[in-house]
């Protein structure tokens, strides 16, 4: 009998936990696997490459098919259809600067703002080529997972990831601590994409302010594309970079909804560029990607990514043309 769908509801507010794992994930896998950080220095390099050869920026949208693994301990975590549904719609407004909040760029960067042309969708054949709606449903004995992959290993309550290089592997759970996390391009198969919390993930269902507006999954999939934290991971330090040439260096990450401008590491007069996608704020104060990391998810498409891509864009963005 097909699964009822939870009523719709706005659950109760998430507490301020971590807005991401992301990088205690990438120095622990640093740290366990010298394969990766070889992988991680040479996708480094290309995409460098890349950047001083000015390429020309791909024309042509970009669709990945995505397999999301709904991991469920209780009925509640066992979210509907609805609720999966309103975060793709969300995804593909906010990589193609189609959504309806980005007129809250301030003007000093509406100039930056970048169509990413990059969208979503449920994958609709299986691994073994049999019609799929895209959603696995795992029911665990596992109350809660930490953020180290746990999700990802049927064995350890979880559920196995799909060939990573046909699919965007997407774990929706209960997690411990953090609202999501991601790995960047070079990791292990296995372990492959985006871990997010239930409640942090689409508009509907089970999705709590004040990160009810999908923007979780926007910013881990950003990882994904080996987009960094917009502050550059070095506390609240001014000497990080999240190596993208158009978004100003800030001193820390940046939480709830602060007024523009918010100065920080003598950025002034604009200050930080906080509604960016990859800093901490509140999913309604977040809307933009910029021109730069367009550029540099560009380049993970072209280089550790290049599996989703057709084989006439695959050779157009080896040869740095556009299509």
């Amino acid at each position: 009998m097909p699964r009822r769908p939870p009523r719709h509801r706005k659950g109760a507010p998430v507490p301020r936990a971590d807005r991401c794992a992301t990088m205690p994930v990438h120095h622990q896998l640093i740290a366990s696997s010298p394969r990766y950080a070889v992988a991680l220095a040479a996708i480094e390099n290309e995409t460098f490459a890349r950047k001083n050869a000015r390429t020309a920026a791909r024309e042509e949208v970009v669709t990945i098919p995505v397999v999301v693994h709904v991991v469920h301990h209780t009925p509640e975590q066992n979210i509907g259809q609805e609720q999966i549904d309103s975060q793709f719609k969300v995804l593909n407004e906010d990589f193609r600067r189609a959504n309806p909040d980005v007129d809250k760029v301030p003007e000093v960067w509406k100039d930056l703002v970048a169509d990413a042309r990059l969208e979503f969708k449920l994958a609709d054949t299986d691994p073994n080529g049999k019609p799929t709606s895209g959603v696995v449903r795992v029911e665990t004995s596992v109350e809660s997972f930490e953020p180290d992959h746990g999700v990802k290993y049927g064995d350890r309550g979880g559920s196995d990831a799909w060939p990573a290089d046909r699919y965007l592997n997407l774990w929706v759970c209960e997690l411990k601590g953090a609202l999501g996390y991601s790995t960047f391009p070079g990791g292990p198969a296995e372990i492959d994409g985006v871990v997010i919390l239930h409640s942090a993930f689409g508009t509907t269902g089970t999705a709590a302010a004040p990160y009810d507006g999908g923007r979780t999954a926007t910013h881990e999939i950003g990882h994904w594309f080996n987009l960094r934290h917009i502050w550059g991971d070095d506390g609240d330090g001014c000497s990080g970079t999240d190596f993208v040439d158009d978004t100003p260096n800030q001193g820390g990450n940046n939480r709830g909804t602060p007024d523009f401008p918010k100065v920080s590491c003598d950025n002034g007069p604009n200050g930080d560029m906080f509604m960016n996608y990859m800093d901490y704020v509140d999913d309604a104060a977040m809307f933009m990607f910029t021109k730069g990391q367009s550029e540099r998810m560009d380049a993970a498409l072209a280089g550790p990514r290049s599996s989703f891509l057709s084989p006439r864009v695959r050779e157009s963005m080896r040869l740095g043309t556009s299509v």
